[in-house]
């Protein structure tokens, strides 16, 4: 950081990138350079055979050609190596040392040419052992070419040459003028364009239908706003995160056990989160059921293939109402493994998958007399794009206090499901069976969002519905219709989960904490990596890094960090970005909140390791203040998966009843 700035265009690699790759470069180069010497120095009296006098040159001028290589590449990397990521004043030569081992690939690519040419000549007669030494040289010559080559591509930025126009223009003119506002607008129009095409590309089987066009403009907006307006590479991100991941690591550690716990939303108590937790254990089978044959068979990697096929030849025709194709009837056979229910019991089932638009069930569950909607989560690119439709959008339902808004992917996903629930009379049909039953509607992640939502629409028509949404995603409701779902809406959110902390305001506050620790920071950039790659791995102490903001005042860890060079390219009211205060009042990214009253299941115990390990579980009423900010954890990830959330409650049922099986909880 910043970006490197070469041939009149910024790269997406920092002065300070070149130490891992111009290390792993130095040793093949070495090793290569000290057998091609050891080979001439075996042969030097032996180069009379046919062929003999090219072969000696064409070595002298290799160990040659590779001893100015090693000197560049070790000078680029004993350069690279100096300096802070905020202080790349010591590796300012950088560009010149890059152009010169660049200039040396000329006579590289020209003398592996002449390598494969004198290698593929039958006419020589001269020792095959040397022959074949020498056709190793070659392929290994147009190998370091070719990944070098992959190298530029993956570091090749598209806003390179815009980016470097604006910096430019920005040292030589003050940065509200009308030329540097000009270049401001083409590099955020440009930007739009690019990531619209990267979305385009990587979607390229979904479709290019209206609904899809406006959700691929509206990511992309999102996307480049969001990286817009600093000059970080991928790897100032990942120092960032490893240095903020010690550094919460440690702020955790010596945190007073007292603190940890937050105080329970009024009138909930012990009992009532037992009662909840029961219920949990129980709806959340029909939640992961949802996600079909691949989670089934990754929570049973032995045996989940042979018990499907088993159903599938068993059952090939079914009698219930099928939305959306079911290759083989695998989708439907994990269905009824999973929850245990028959087929009369499902009222409808749809796969049908689309942007906005996500797979659901209903079914009869006779056990806790409950008509059972459950909505799938992420499991599609269609699913993954709804995702990302991160924008507002307005939501009146009647009887809400305050402003109403909600994640417009998720929205228009609940929408679509409310209507096919009501319009195609599915609701109708399943309380014309069990009109006694209650409604309940669950799932998971994506599909936790989407069950809230379609439990707010559907509230007012079914006052006594229950709604479970399991690792919802945080970035859901307005504080109006987050307090309203608090009557009828319980999330439950497993350890350090991610999801749930993914709002934009949490986002912007990440992007915050990132610029200031690998600002403060004054260790160089592979040290940092380094340390946090050994740490993320065998774990350990956090790592107390020195900062260059050691013994100033806190008065001024609030001001613009600008170090050598501005680490904002927007104008310079964009520095404000930085104050916390002002990211998350900003009116394009309003705050969102969690749906409804909230459990918080934590890991108090770790033994063994990964398939053996034995944990230890507790859970306690939380608030949604807890999950305004996004922690930094290997467990971010593995927190959120279903099969994990579901084990994770059925621990905490076989802990309560204590030696018995838990209880299957009856009505609400």
């Amino acid at each position: 950081m910043p970006g490197l700035l070469m041939f009149g265009r910024r790269w997406a690699i920092a002065s300070d990138d070149l130490v891992f790759p111009g290390a792993f470069e130095l040793f093949v180069r070495l090793i290569w350079w000290i057998g091609i010497l050891v080979l001439y120095s075996l042969h030097k009296g032996h180069f009379d055979c046919v062929g003999g006098p090219a072969l000696r040159s064409y070595l002298i001028v290799l160990i040659v050609l590779l001893a100015a290589i090693i000197c560049s590449v070790s000078t680029i990397v004993y350069v690279s190596m100096q300096g802070t990521i905020s202080n790349p004043g010591p590796r300012k030569c950088m560009p010149k040392l890059v152009y010169v081992r660049l200039s040396l690939y000329l006579p590289e690519i020209v003398w592996a040419v002449l390598g494969a040419i004198w290698v593929s000549d039958n006419g020589v007669r001269c020792d095959k052992a040397l022959v074949h030494v020498v056709l190793i040289t070659v392929i290994a010559s147009w190998v370091i070419i070719f990944f070098t080559t992959i190298a530029v591509f993956l570091v090749f930025d598209p806003l390179g040459r815009k980016k470097a126009l604006y910096y430019a223009d920005n040292e030589c003119h003050d940065l509200e003028s009308s030329q540097s506002q000009q270049l401001l607008y083409n590099v955020k129009k440009t930007a739009n364009r690019v990531w619209e095409n990267r979305i385009r590309l990587l979607c390229c089987c979904v479709g290019n239908d209206n609904d899809n066009r406006v959700a691929f403009s509206s990511i992309a907006e999102l996307f480049s706003t969001y990286f817009s307006d600093t000059d970080l590479v991928p790897s100032d991100i990942a120092a960032g995160l490893t240095l903020l991941h010690q550094e919460q690591d440690k702020v955790e550690q010596s945190r007073d056990p007292d603190e940890v716990l937050c105080s329970p939303p009024q009138n909930l108590g012990a009992e009532e989160l037992e009662m909840e937790l029961e219920k949990a254990a129980h709806y959340m089978q029909f939640a992961a059921a949802a996600y079909g044959w691949p989670l089934y068979i990754f929570s049973n990697p032995l045996s989940g293939l042979c018990k499907l096929c088993g159903e599938c030849c068993t059952h090939r025709t079914a009698q219930y109402d099928l939305v959306g194709g079911d290759h083989l009837n695998f989708h439907f056979a994990s269905i009824l493994k999973t929850t245990g229910l028959q087929y009369r019991d499902f009222i409808h089932i749809s796969f049908h998958n689309r942007i906005y638009e996500i797979p659901f069930f209903v079914a009869l569950d006779h056990k806790t007399e409950a008509i059972l909607v459950s909505v799938r989560g992420t499991l599609s690119l269609e699913d993954v794009l709804t995702d990302l439709s991160a924008e507002c959008e307005d939501l009146h339902i009647d009887g809400v206090q305050g402003d109403c808004y909600s994640h417009k992917g998720i929205t228009q996903a609940a929408r679509y499901i409310y209507e096919r629930l009501i319009n195609d009379g599915i609701l109708n049909q399943a309380f014309t069976i069990a009109p006694e039953y209650k409604l309940v509607i669950v799932g998971h992640s994506l599909g936790a969002g989407a069950a809230s939502m379609l439990a707010i629409m559907l509230r007012n028509s079914f006052p006594t519905l229950k709604c479970y949404a399991f690792s919802p995603p945080g970035g859901l409701l307005s504080k109006g219709l987050a307090d309203y779902s608090k009557n009828f809406i319980i999330s439950i959110i497993l350890g350090k989960d991610l999801v749930p902390r993914l709002s934009m305001p949490n986002m912007e506050d990440l992007k915050t904490r990132i610029l200031r620790m690998v600002v403060n920071c004054n260790r160089p950039k592979y040290q940092i990596l380094l340390r946090g790659c050994w740490y993320e791995i065998f774990g350990g102490n956090p790592d107390n890094f020195p900062t260059e903001l050691d013994g100033r005042n806190q008065e001024t860890l609030s001001q613009p960090l600008l170090a050598e060079q501005a680490l904002l390219v927007h104008r310079s009211s964009s520095y404000s970005a930085l104050n916390e205060a002002s990211t998350l009042d900003s009116p394009r990214h309003p705050p969102l909140y969690l749906p409804g009253k909230i459990i918080h299941i934590v890991t108090d115990s770790r033994s063994g390791w990964l398939c053996f390990s034995d944990v230890k579980y507790s859970a306690r009423w939380s608030k949604e203040i807890s999950f305004g900010s996004i922690y930094i954890s290997p467990r971010m990830l593995t927190d959120h998966m279903p099969d994990i959330v579901l084990n994770a409650l059925r621990s905490l049922c076989n802990e309560k009843s204590n030696c018995t099986s838990c209880h299957t909880p009856q009505g609400f």
